[in-house]
Order: C-alpha cells, then sequence, then structure tokens
C-alpha cells in the first residue's frame, strides 16, 4: 500500500498548504523560466519537499522525474564528500535531453552535510550551474555555509497551523472512508507538533487498526498515555488513594508498557491543569524535572513517579 505521505502530496503549487507567498514567488519564477539556485528553510513538515516536487512537475511536467530533468538526494543519508563527488557531480554535468537547458537536484536535509561536503558543494553549484539549478531544504539555515546561501534565493517556509493540518487531514479521512472523532484530530496534531508529515502517517496507523478512529485509537497507536488516565493518576494522589494511585501507575508501565519518560511527559503536561496554586506548581515542576532525570540515570520508575505522587499529596492536604 502506497503511504499516504506519497498519495497525498501536492502535485502543483495550487495545492500547497498555507505557503502563500513562497508559492506567489515560485509562480512569477515559473513565468519568467529564470530559476535560481534556492534555499527552503523551514521546520520539518511544513512542505519545503512538497513544493520542490511540485515547481518541477509545473515546470517540467508530469513526468519530471522519469524524464530526468529531477533527482532528489537525502544528505542525511549520504552525508559526505563522496555523494558530493560522486551522486551530485554526475547528475549535475550531465546536459539535459529535450526543451529544457538545465535540471533540477533537490538536496533534502541539506544542514546535514559535513562542512568539507558543503565546501565541496559550493565548487559543483559554480560548476554546473548552466546545466543544473540546485534546490536545498534545510530545517536549519543557520548551518549552512554562507558562500552557499549567497549563491541562493532563501525562501522561508512557516509553520503550519492546526486549521491547516487538521482540514488537510479530514480531506484524506474522507477520500479514504474513514469516521475520526473532533478530539483524535485535535490529538493528532498535538502528537505531530506541526508536521503535515507526521500527522500523516499518525492518521494512516490508526487507519490501519479501525475505520472509526477516536481520541482513545490515537493514544494506543501511539503507544502514549491518554490525559483522562494522567488526570486519574493525579487526583487519586490528592485524594489520598495511594494504593489506587499505585495501581494505575503499574497498569500503564507494566500492563500497557507505556514508556516511562512518556509518562512523564503526559504528567508535565497535564500537571497545568490541576487545582493548585501557581506556586505550588512551580515547585512539582522542578521536582518532575528532577524525577525525569533520575529515571534517565537509571532510577527506578516507580519509585520515583510514587515519590513525586507523595508531594503532589502533600500539596493538596496542605491546602
Amino acid at each position: 500500500m502506497l503511504p499516504w505521505v506519497e498519495k497525498y502530496r501536492p502535485k502543483s503549487l495550487d495545492e500547497i498548504v498555507n505557503q502563500e507567498e513562497v508559492v506567489s514567488s515560485l509562480k512569477n519564477i515559473l513565468q519568467t523560466k529564470a530559476v535560481p539556485h534556492m534555499l527552503f528553510a523551514g521546520p520539518p513538515g511544513v512542505g519545503k519537499t512538497a513544493t520542490a516536487h511540485a515547481f518541477a512537475r509545473d515546470l517540467f511536467g508530469p513526468n519530471y522525474i522519469e524524464n530526468g530533468y529531477f533527482l532528489e538526494i537525502n544528505a542525511s543519508d549520504e552525508r559526505g564528500i563522496q555523494t558530493i563527488r560522486e551522486k551530485v557531480k554526475m547528475f549535475a554535468r550531465q546536459i539535459p535531453m529535450g526543451e529544457y537547458s538545465f535540471k533540477i537536484l533537490f538536496l533534502d536535509e541539506s544542514d546535514q552535510l559535513t562542512d568539507d561536503a558543503q565546501h565541496a558543494f559550493r565548487r559543483v553549484m559554480e560548476q554546473f550551474s548552466v546545466t543544473c539549478r540546485f534546490i536545498l531544504a534545510a530545517n536549519y539555515s543557520n548551518r549552512i555555509i554562507e558562500p552557499i546561501q549567497s549563491r541562493c534565493a532563501v525562501f522561508r517556509f512557516k509553520p503550519l497551523s492546526k486549521i491547516h493540518v487538521i482540514q488537510y487531514l479530514k480531506r484524506i479521512a474522507d477520500n479514504e472512508g474513514l469516521e475520526v472523532d473532533d478530539q483524535a484530530y485535535e490529538v493528532i496534531y498535538d502528537f505531530s507538533e506541526g508536521d503535515m508529515r507526521k500527522a500523516i502517517n499518525i492518521l494512516q496507523a490508526c487507519a490501519s487498526v479501525s475505520k472509526r478512529i477516536e481520541e482513545k485509537t490515537v493514544y494506543e497507536v501511539m503507544g502514549y498515555v491518554s490525559r483522562g488516565e494522567v488526570r486519574r493518576i493525579l487526583e487519586l494522589a490528592l485524594s489520598g488513594k495511594f494504593t489506587d494511585a499505585r495501581d494505575e501507575v503499574r497498569r500503564l508501565l507494566y500492563v500497557q508498557g507505556i514508556m516511562p519518560s512518556d509518562l512523564v511527559s503526559a504528567i508535565y503536561r497535564e500537571l497545568f491543569y490541576i487545582d493548585l496554586d501557581e506556586d505550588d506548581k512551580l515547585e512539582l515542576l522542578d521536582l518532575l524535572g528532577e524525577v525525569d532525570y533520575r529515571i534517565s540515570e537509571g532510577a527506578t520508575p516507580e519509585v520515583q513517579l510514587m515519590a513525586f505522587l507523595a508531594r503532589l499529596a502533600a500539596k493538596r492536604k496542605r491546602a
């Protein structure tokens, strides 16, 4: 089965989500056919790779890859100077056959290239700029050396809003015949942190379990503890029911297989909503940081978590 990230990848610039300024500038380039080297900078999952493919498709036509006009290389897989000397240089030096005098090489995650590889890449850009245009995608543009940045038109991709991510997911769900609760969309977005690629992958993983996707489905697929379960543990501790709270913690750790670090993160997110003074919350957050550190250093998770819950109960008792 084709991954939905590929199946629902935008086919043209008109389908790119929430990047109006970038799309407008690229459409102007398409009209003039004066294509520069470009640097796409922005966080993961905001459409950098999709935009590069859509731009090439709009420029060269639907067979842009088959006709040899476009090559994608992921620098996180091949980040050394040898890749630049072999793959990149070999593609860039070949004169394209057909109506276009140049090709496009898309270097994804280019900020993963070593410094030596980046300097070698700069020389390739200079040497083969007539036959090849380069599009670089980077999560952190400051990791790209200045000589490369100065040779590129830089496009800044903004993070995707919750509205745009959920709208796109709903379109996919409708096409795939899924029934998805509104709360499930909210949870998927929270887990994806605005990364559209990750959000689509989560939705597909949930769809492999059930056509009816609820909030609980998302948590089960992700292997995370739900907010309701965390809230119950905190409320049990606040009411002094330590045996019940301990049983819930044990169930999550040993039956559901929740990672201790994930449980700590879930408690962190829920701690802001419990009924305590702000000063008490600050003290508990500081303690939770200590718990997280101790667990990472090899302390027993159950003991550390119960120590935290004991402190939480003491706060309520004093109140």
